[in-house]
């Protein structure tokens, strides 16, 4: 049976190729212990696509890339970093992920669910942030 919360989510989210991404990223979360919300804005005045809380406490943000051209447009994803233990980029299947910096976590995901293809760096946030 499908949570309740998850259930919300998939009707408030937006039927595109991101809200796909983003369903699917959000059900990986669910899945690995995250918390996750939509939207959120960081003090920079930055509003990350999927910030999430796991189960130690630690934080992942997760960018969505709809397209290369998504992609190649937006270079403020490392302002995101700084507010995070992992930063992660979530793609569909057909992304080129060679693309994706070496440095960050990629998940590819559709609306149904998605997998970590490569795990993000842990760089633990400090407490104080």
């Amino acid at each position: 049976m499908q949570d309740a919360s998850l259930t919300q989510l998939d009707a408030s989210l937006p039927p595109s190729r991101a809200g796909e991404i983003a369903r699917g990223a959000l059900r990986l979360l669910a899945g690995l212990g995250y918390c996750g919300v939509l939207e959120m804005t960081l003090a920079n005045n930055r509003r990350a696509d999927i910030a999430a809380v796991g189960p130690a406490g630690e934080i992942a943000m997760v960018e969505i890339k709809s397209s290369v051209a998504d992609f190649r447009s937006d270079c403020k994803w490392r302002d995101y970093m700084p507010f995070c233990d992992r930063f992660y980029f979530a793609v569909m299947a057909d992304f080129p992920q060679d693309l994706i910096p070496p440095e960050t976590g990629l998940i590819v995901a559709d609306a149904f669910g998605g997998a970590v293809i490569r795990e993000a760096v842990a760089d633990k946030l400090s407490g104080a942030r």
